[in-house]
C-alpha cells in the first residue's frame, strides 16, 4: 500500500511531510526502460497506416481473409480504436488540471468513489475494467471534483498494470496539491485472466495505493476504506 515515482521530475516537498518526496523517490520506477524513460511520441498518419497493415498481418495470421466484405474497414476501425484507447499518451497534468486548483481552507477528507475505467493490459493488449475510488485530505487547497475522474482517465487510456496505474494516480494528485495524504483503490477484472490463460470469469483484483496520513495513521486509512465499502444509497 505504498508509492513509487512514475517519473524523475523533482517535486516540492509538503510542510507536512516533509519527508514524502525522499520515500517516493527511493523506490524503483517499473515504468521506464533499462532504467531511462520510455519514448513517447505523438503518432503520424504513416504511423496509423503502419498500424493498418499490422492489423491486417494479424488477420492473415489468424487464417482470415482482409479482403472479405466485412473485414475490409477493419484495420482501420481498430487503429482508430487503439488510438482512442491509448489517447492518455497525449494529455498532459498540468492542461487537464488547467489551473482548477482553489483555496477553500478545507482540511477534512475528500472523495470521490465508483469512478468506472477502462484500460489495456500491457502484457496482452486485453481490456481490464472496473471502478476507482480516489481520496486526499487538503492542506488548505482543493482541486475541482471532476479533475480526480480525469486524472484516473488519463492514466486509464494508456497501456497498463493496474498497479502502476493505482501508483500514478495517487502521485498525480500528490503532486498537484501536496494534501496531507491521498488514497486510491482500484478494483477491476482482466480480461486476460477471463477469456485466456487462467480462465476465471468473476475473479476482481484490488490494489491500492496510500501517501502520507492514510499510509501512517491507522484510523484515516479505516476511515476511507470503510467509506468506499458500503453501497452508494442514490441512483
Amino acid at each position: 500500500m505504498t508509492i513509487a515515482s512514475s517519473n524523475g521530475s523533482n517535486r516540492a516537498q509538503s510542510p507536512l511531510i516533509p519527508d514524502l518526496a525522499e520515500a517516493i523517490n527511493t523506490r524503483p520506477d517499473r515504468n521506464t526502460h533499462d532504467g531511462k524513460q520510455p519514448d513517447l511520441h505523438q503518432p503520424s498518419e504513416e504511423q496509423m497506416a503502419q498500424m493498418m497493415e499490422a492489423v491486417r498481418a494479424i488477420l492473415v495470421g489468424v487464417g482470415e481473409d482482409p479482403e472479405r466484405e466485412g473485414l475490409l474497414k477493419t484495420p482501420k476501425r481498430v487503429a482508430e480504436a487503439m488510438r482512442f484507447l491509448t489517447s492518455g499518451y497525449n494529455q498532459s497534468l498540468e492542461e487537464l488540471i488547467n489551473g482548477a486548483v482553489f483555496d477553500e481552507g478545507h482540511n477534512e477528507m475528500v472523495l470521490v468513489r465508483d469512478i468506472n475505467f477502462f484500460s489495456l493490459c500491457e502484457h496482452h493488449m486485453l481490456p481490464f475494467m472496473g471502478r476507482a475510488h480516489v481520496a486526499y485530505i487538503p492542506n488548505q487547497k482543493v482541486v475541482g471534483l471532476s479533475k480526480l475522474a480525469r486524472i484516473v482517465e488519463m492514466y486509464s487510456r494508456r497501456l497498463q498494470v493496474q498497479e502502476r496505474l493505482t501508483r500514478q494516480v495517487a502521485e498525480a494528485i500528490q503532486t498537484i496539491l501536496e494534501p496531507q495524504g491521498v488514497a486510491v483503490v482500484m478494483e477491476a477484472t482482466h480480461m486476460c485472466m477471463v477469456m485466456r490463460g487462467v480462465q476465471k470469469p468473476g475473479s476482481w483484483t484490488v490494489t491500492s495505493a496510500m501517501v502520507g496520513i492514510f499510509q501512517e495513521d491507522q484510523k484515516t486509512r479505516e476511515e476511507f476504506l470503510n467509506l468506499i465499502r458500503h453501497q452508494a444509497a442514490f441512483f
